[in-house]
């Protein structure tokens, strides 16, 4: 796995967590227990500071970056979909972040919400917890997310976390 101090800034991986060997994770970086972070994704605290919480995954090809004046936070069980971005924004416990999707500058998505694929939450936009944020710019539809509704999903990457270790083999 491609994993790089940048000077000084050390990530700080928990033994529990799954960087795939495709991943990228440089500098300012802290991700926690059982995440996972999957082929041709990003995560670069070059600029300022990272924090993935417990749980999360960041799938294939997103990109997770910070600026020097927002860091980018994410809570615990937290998906962060295939080829989404988010930079120097907050994302809260359980919520997902869409296919696709961009989360940028001192926005917040609240506690179990939803970012569609494709949409386009700019900065300083809130996402109230379990409302959808959809389309380009994002409008919001408040009380749209059942709550635990994603709760199978994330267990089925923790899954992953454990079992990619134990059986992942290159072929070639």
């Amino acid at each position: 796995m491609a994993i790089y101090a940048l000077g000084e800034q050390v990530p700080e991986i928990d033994p529990t967590a799954y960087v795939h060997p495709d991943a990228v994770v440089i500098g300012s970086v802290v991700i926690g227990a059982e995440s996972s972070v999957w082929p041709t994704a990003v995560v670069r605290g070059d600029d300022g500071f990272i924090f993935i919480g417990r749980r999360c995954s960041i799938q294939d090809g997103a990109v997770v970056h910070t600026t020097p004046f927002h860091p980018t936070t994410l809570g615990d069980d937290v998906t962060v979909g295939h080829r989404a971005v988010l930079e120097g924004c907050v994302v809260d416990d359980k919520a997902l972040i869409g296919i696709g999707s961009i989360v940028l500058h001192d926005a917040r998505v609240g506690r179990e919400a939803v970012v569609a694929a494709g949409a386009f939450v700019g900065n300083r936009k809130v996402v109230p917890p379990l409302a959808m944020a959809l389309g380009v710019p994002a409008t919001i539809k408040e009380g749209a997310v059942t709550p635990g509704h994603f709760d199978l999903g994330v267990e089925s990457y923790v899954q992953r976390t454990e079992r990619y270790p134990r059986v992942l083999r290159r072929l070639d």
